[in-house]
């Protein structure tokens, strides 16, 4: 990568905060933290990312709501947004689509999967 991408991780599990930003340093990417969706969406319009990775299920505001005020604002158009969360019944991944998720992890979820679906969602080879 020639110049970092921020990347946003949002979630509300302390080690999982943890594990996925060390994750996404050491795969090259600049990373701010949230710890709830309110947090999340103030940092995507404070900081333009290139990418939000959230975790459904969280205070103040759920990924979703999150997900869905993203892209209604124009002023966020073209940030990236990955879905990292527990719900995986199929309807689960038709709303987060439906609402328009970038992609969708399942928790648990393996680095490498993680670092693969970064990497592809923001059209970078992986392990870059």
């Amino acid at each position: 990568m020639s110049e970092r991408a921020l990347v946003v991780v949002a979630e509300d599990d302390e080690d999982i905060l943890r594990l996925v930003t060390r994750r996404l340093e050491r795969d090259g990417y600049e990373v701010r933290q949230a710890r709830d969706g309110a947090q999340a969406l103030g940092a995507a319009r404070d900081h333009r990312p290139a990418l939000v990775l959230l975790d459904v299920s969280m205070p103040v505001l759920d990924g979703l709501e999150v997900l869905r005020r993203i892209r209604g604002d124009e002023s966020l158009a073209g940030i990236r947004v990955v879905l990292l969360t527990a719900m995986a019944q199929e309807q689960d991944v038709r709303r987060a689509f439906e609402a328009g998720a970038d992609g969708y992890i399942r928790k648990p979820f393996g680095l490498t999967e993680l670092s693969a679906k970064v990497a592809q969602v923001l059209g970078q080879p992986a392990g870059s």
